[in-house]
């Protein structure tokens, strides 16, 4: 048995010993009992108990999120942390693809919309160019699958990635922590709050995350470089809360934040893939790239934001109101091709014709306003309405080069998309019994988009490949979202809910104009959704046990044909899509120090159109699929095929172990590991395209003073090393890009 198929093996027998535990634990020592906490959340714009809330949602706490990070990770190494979430990302650091329960949305370019929304301090973050604002001072996140629409608004259909910061308190405390690793790595984050006055308070946080280069260009004519050209990253954000609360009615919270990030794309590697396999073939070296473009593949990131919330109780009703407005910028460049087509350029980095693009420039900005009124107490009968509007307007210039090292853009496209959206909706729960309480929510969404694109050829430029080009194009419509469920209480220990809703994302356009005249519309989607499932309390609180059956079915799913013939993408609308699954999560303490958490979900997806044709790979691989001649082109039939970046099958484990010692300090080590298994990298299916089984573990041990707040640690990330294939290039050769390195280091953190 290899490496993978034994780690796919302990994953499997963790989960199910995460099933039986609680039986088994039954038979350890009354003394050995810890009770779990129960978990707060505000899926519902509420908070509530996360058993009472009707419909699937995990939640992750700020020192798991941290843990994960201490390497240098980012938000991608949350990716099947929670049942049914994917993470992904061509874009390096700095614009993040989520999926929920296979449903997501691949394409690479900014202005693309996805179907799971980010909710950061209750603010939407919509473009996928505010999704990598880098996570710290955490107090918990929340993913919530399935539709979203009635609370959340548009886009929303596969759920929900809600993030809460640490907000100030009424007394001083806070924390700060280092960690010093390989690769030069350092992460310093800190967050303190400060009563200013029995009405005012502050909250400062801060975090810098630091790695060094450390892959070597080994093909280098054109950039000077010293062996460690490529990798490294410099990123440094910072928040300030300040809550001020004047009356015993009236709480308002200013939130500034700003964040400048410098640091390596994503690294494509050429010809690291051979045909007829998946597999890393022999020319993949981890420390060692070979490129002739794209500078070293900068990127640079700078975003601000402000908010504004207010809430006014007037006793029987709380007004709530935020108003927010974030702006960012970016730049980069990239090899896209991942290797050198010099005529004297050899295997293993040869490839047929450079590629190389980059953003020269890019603008954002968003503005949302929403207000809501909310019933307050907890009699029978509670409601909640409100009010939403957003408008974002992004500009984009993007260059492509000679591939070869120039600097000047052959051909440069300058693209201005203005988006606006409001809504108005309502959300209400009835008691019908002590027991049973069933919950009804409805919205109503306006959306549109506009896009105008131009593409300039620079003077003294010699390319002749694309001519000049203007387009306007206009998108919009208008839709109802709603969602119905209901929750009974069995006892006290065990709540079962079932839940329908429908959920909308809105009309799409697309245009990567520097390489296509190809302007592609997308209509609206939208998704009817069906689950059902318990959330349980076992064995007197010391283990939590949650399961969700569902399916749903999408109606004209938005999906981008990415690649093919060139470096472009193409929006398309299939007929139909359906997805179902089960997804298990929960904890147990299992006696003498030990404690188990993981998580489970198995997710089928399929595509649904008999007549859906899409460009295959130009570089040499291997579809699977129906191949049909279409005038002088051929293309491949992908009805029945699944959702990309849609894993069948994902799993989550930790392990904890604590000892306590006799002067009241602790020892403590934890492993943790995620998997994911079966997934497609493109629409169309091919062998070396379609991956196994990806994973990855770390490891986390030391010693801590919880009464001085003191703890020094030993951690390890991707414990095994493993290199997982995360994503392709496919128009070109077998290029393929890959998960971080393995990172180690010591780490030092300080509460008070």
């Amino acid at each position: 048995m290899n490496h993978r198929h034994t780690w796919l093996a302990l994953s499997v027998s963790g989960l199910a010993l995460l099933a039986s535990a609680p039986a088994l634990a039954q038979q350890a020592p009354a003394a050995d009992a810890t009770i779990t906490e129960e978990i707060v959340v505000t899926a519902q714009r509420r908070s509530e108990n996360i058993r009472d809330v009707p419909f699937a949602v995990t939640a992750l706490g700020g020192k798991t999120l941290a843990a994960v990070s201490a390497g240098g990770g980012d938000v991608l190494s949350l990716s099947a942390r929670v049942p049914s979430l994917q993470i992904e990302s061509s874009n390096g650091r700095y614009a993040p693809r989520f999926y929920i329960r296979g449903l997501g949305n691949v394409d690479f370019d900014f202005n693309a919309s996805q179907p799971v929304s980010v909710v950061l301090d209750d603010v939407v973050l919509e473009n996928v160019f505010l999704k990598g604002f880098p996570l710290f001072d955490v107090e918990q996140l929340e993913v919530l699958r399935g539709p979203q629409g009635t609370l959340f608004g548009r886009n929303t259909p596969a759920g929900v990635v809600k993030i809460d910061t640490a907000k100030p308190s009424d007394s001083f405390g806070g924390f700060g922590s280092v960690a010093y690793g390989n690769l030069g790595a350092v992460r310093a984050e800190t967050g303190v709050t400060i009563p200013v006055s029995d009405t005012l308070s502050v909250r400062v946080a801060g975090l810098w995350n630091h790695r060094d280069d450390w892959v070597n260009n080994a093909y280098n004519p054109s950039f000077a470089g010293d062996g460690d050209d490529l990798g490294g990253f410099d990123d440094v954000a910072a928040r300030v809360h300040v809550a001020f609360k004047p009356t015993e009615r009236l709480s308002t919270l200013l939130t500034l934040q700003a964040r400048d990030y410098i640091g390596t794309g994503t690294l494509n590697r050429a010809n690291v893939l051979t045909k007829g396999s998946n597999e890393l073939n022999g020319n993949f070296d981890r420390d060692t790239v070979y490129y002739d473009g794209g500078r070293n593949n900068p990127q640079k990131q700078h975003t601000t934001s402000q908010s504004l919330q207010a809430a006014y109780d007037f006793g029987p009703v709380t007004l709530t109101g935020v108003v927010s407005a974030y702006q960012g910028r970016s730049s980069g460049d990239g090899d896209i091709d991942g290797g050198v087509a010099s005529a004297a350029a050899t295997a293993p980095y040869k490839t047929p014709f450079n590629s190389e693009t980059g953003t020269l420039s890019s603008d954002l900005d968003q503005k949302t306003i929403e207000v809501r009124l909310a019933s307050n107490g907890d009699g029978r009968f509670g409601w909640q309405v409100g009010a939403f509007f957003w408008d974002e307007r992004f500009n984009l210039v993007s260059g492509t080069f000679n591939g070869t090292g120039g600097l000047a853009p052959t051909v440069v496209g300058d693209i201005v998309q203005r988006s606006e959206s409001w809504s108005v909706f309502g959300q209400a729960n009835y008691k019908v019994t002590d027991a049973l309480k069933i919950t009804g929510g409805l919205r109503y969404t306006e959306d549109s988009r506009d896009f105008q694109g131009d593409r300039i050829i620079p003077a003294g430029s010699t390319s002749t490949a694309r001519p000049l080009f203007d387009v306007r194009r206009s998108v919009g419509d208008e839709q109802v979202s709603w969602d119905l469920s209901a929750l009974y209480e069995v006892n006290g220990d065990l709540n079962v809910f079932a839940r329908v809703a429908k959920g909308y994302r809105g009309p799409s356009l697309q245009g990567r104009i520097t390489s296509s005249d190809l302007i592609t519309a997308a209509n609206s989607e939208t998704v009817m959704s069906y689950e059902a499932g318990l959330k349980s309390r076992l064995w007197d609180g010391r283990a939590r046990f949650n399961a969700t059956a569902y399916y749903y079915e999408v109606t004209d799913p938005q999906f981008t044909a990415i690649g093919g013939e060139g470096n472009f993408n193409q929006l398309i609308n299939a007929d139909k899509g359906v997805g179902y699954g089960l997804e298990i999560d929960g904890d147990v303490y299992l006696g003498a120090g030990f404690s188990l958490a993981g998580g489970f979900a198995y997710n089928h997806t399929e595509i649904k159109d008999k007549d859906l044709l899409v460009a295959f790979c130009g570089a040499n691989c291997t579809v699977t699929d129906p191949i049909v001649t279409v005038g002088t082109t051929r293309r491949a039939n992908i009805d029945g095929n699944p959702f990309p970046q849609a894993p069948k099958y994902t799993a989550n484990i930790t392990l904890n172990y604590v000892h306590g010692l006799s002067n009241g300090t602790e020892l403590f080590a934890s492993t943790d590991w995620v998997l994911q298994k079966d997934f497609n990298l493109f629409l169309y299916e091919s062998v070396e395209f379609l991956q196994d089984t990806s994973f990855e573990g770390g490891a986390r041990a030391g010693w801590r003073d919880p009464v001085k707040g003191l703890e020094a640690a030993v951690y390890v990330r991707n414990l095994t090393d493993e290199a997982n294939v995360i994503g392709a290039i496919d128009f070109n050769n077998l290029t393929a890009f890959v998960n971080e390195p393995r990172t180690y280091g010591v780490q030092v953190t300080k509460r008070f």
